[in-house]
Formats: structure tokens, sequence, C-alpha cells
């Protein structure tokens, strides 16, 4: 096929590591799996290539940055990102970097939301304060949890639900209180649950913009909503402390 004419006009990110045909993080995993995205996006070069999961940690960081940076001299891929890693690699994956002299994570991708706020809250928030990088969360509404369509003894379908989680925080006081808290300020502002939530997690420190999913169509203006929302000190108070 030919290549894309738009291609200046977006960004392209993609992840290595949890393909069926490219599983891990081992160098010669990351360069095939960046061959076959290129391929199958019709595009010369990646903008920002994540590494998905960090689960195999018997493979050294210096094997993943080296062949990550091979990846940017090539031209193949603009810059490099972490997603889910432990604090202690992620700090060793940029001191691996910083002392070779070679690219460096950018960005951390973890999941992070108002019912799941120690999954990056702590170590990993500080490592990418103190060492200036963005954090773009993915899971921000929890599977649709925060959406509002989840409540205590409701059964509710959701084909993109990992099994019984969204679902499962309806049953703890947390996950009740939260849905109190965004239902509360959603009806004052006149808007969705969804864009309150996703507008407290991009007013909190580090985050540079949140990772929503739009299943329809129909989703969207909920989730685009959220950029024009400037949520008050109190009702950011009041959902971080909902959410405690």
């Amino acid at each position: 096929p030919p290549p894309r004419r738009n291609r200046d006009d977006v960004v392209v990110a993609t992840k290595v590591g949890d393909h069926p045909e490219h599983m891990g993080l081992a160098a010669a995993t990351i360069k095939a799996a960046a061959e076959e995205s290129l391929r199958r996006l019709r595009t010369d070069h990646i903008d920002l290539y994540y590494t998905h999961f960090d689960r195999d940690e018997s493979i050294p960081v210096d094997e993943i940055i080296t062949a990550l940076d091979d990846l940017v001299k090539a031209g193949k891929v603009r810059a490099i990102a972490a997603s889910n890693i432990s604090p202690e690699r992620l700090s060793a994956s940029l001191a691996f970097s910083d002392r070779e002299g070679l690219s460096r994570y950018v960005a951390l991708q973890p999941p992070y939301n108002l019912v799941s706020r120690d999954t990056y809250e702590g170590a990993r928030r500080e490592i990418v304060r103190r060492e200036g990088l963005a954090c773009v969360p993915y899971f921000a509404l929890a599977s649709g949890f925060l959406t509002g369509k989840y409540r205590p003894g409701r059964t509710t379908e959701n084909v993109r639900d990992l099994p019984g989680l969204a679902g499962g925080y309806a049953d703890t006081e947390r996950g009740v209180k939260v849905l109190d808290a965004l239902e509360q300020v959603a009806t004052a502002r006149g808007v969705e649950m969804a864009t309150v939530a996703l507008a407290w997690l991009a007013r909190q420190p580090t985050v540079t913009a949140p990772i929503a999913s739009a299943r329809t169509v129909e989703q969207l203006p909920a989730l685009l909503a959220a950029q024009d929302l400037r949520l008050s000190d109190a009702e950011l108070q009041a959902l971080t402390t909902a959410s405690s």
C-alpha cells in the first residue's frame, strides 16, 4: 500500500513486548516488533515507542535501552518510553542512558485513576518528577467504573472490562465514595462523571495527559470535554479525599 499522506499531522505511539509473536523485551524482539509495526502502520518511523511490560527482569536494562537506542539512531523511532515497569528498573534504565549517553525514556504510562492511585503515586511519581519525564496514565476511567455505570448490586455488561475488575470497585467502600463525589461534582457542573474523573487526573502532579478509550462515537464527547473542565481546588480536594 502507498505511504500515508498525513503522516506529519499525527503522532504515532505503539508498544513492544506483549504481542503473541513478539513477547518480551529481548533486543531481537524489540527490533523485530518495531519492523512489524512500521510495516503495519505503513510508515518509516514511530514517534513514541513504549516498552509494554517489563516482566522478565533477567533481561538487563542495558540490553533493552541499547536496542531502543539503536532504533533511534537508525531513524526508525523518535523517542522511547516505558509503561508497566518497577520503580527500580525505571531508575536503572534512566541511569544507564545517562551514563552511556544513549536515548532515555521521556515518558511513563502507568495505570492510574481515582480508584487506583498507588499504581503511580509514590516511588514512580517521584522518579517522573525528579527525572523530568511526562506521565500519560492509562486505565484513566478504571475500565468504565468511573463513568458511573457500575453501582453496588447492579449487573452491567462491559466488553472492555478485565474480569470483574470495574464491577468489583462498586463493592468497595472507597469505590462508592468516589462515585458519590464524582456525581456531586458532575451534577453541579452539568457534565458527565467521566469528564470529572479525567479532569481530576489531568490536574495531578506530573500528569501530562490521561488516556481514555472510547468504544463508541457516543462516548467521545464526555472524554473530550475534560480538556475544558477546570475543577476548583475544593472540587479537587473532595475527589482526592473520597479516593484516599
